[in-house]
């Protein structure tokens, strides 16, 4: 059915798409989590920064 080349191209092929899909879900997953924080963390800097003004 396969030759040798065609099956090492053929697990070429599925070893590279399923490195894409893991990248891919890893990154939809990684990204939303990383802006979350960001945001978080600029909201509460914001807050301590007003604090500071009316304290001061």
């Amino acid at each position: 059915m396969f030759e040798f080349d065609q099956y090492l191209g053929f697990l070429a092929f599925l070893t590279i798409l399923t490195i894409g899909f893991w990248l891919m879900i890893f990154l939809i997953s990684f990204i939303p989590y990383w802006l979350g924080g960001a945001i978080i963390e600029l909201i509460q800097e914001k807050r301590e920064e007003r604090k500071a003004r009316r304290e001061a």
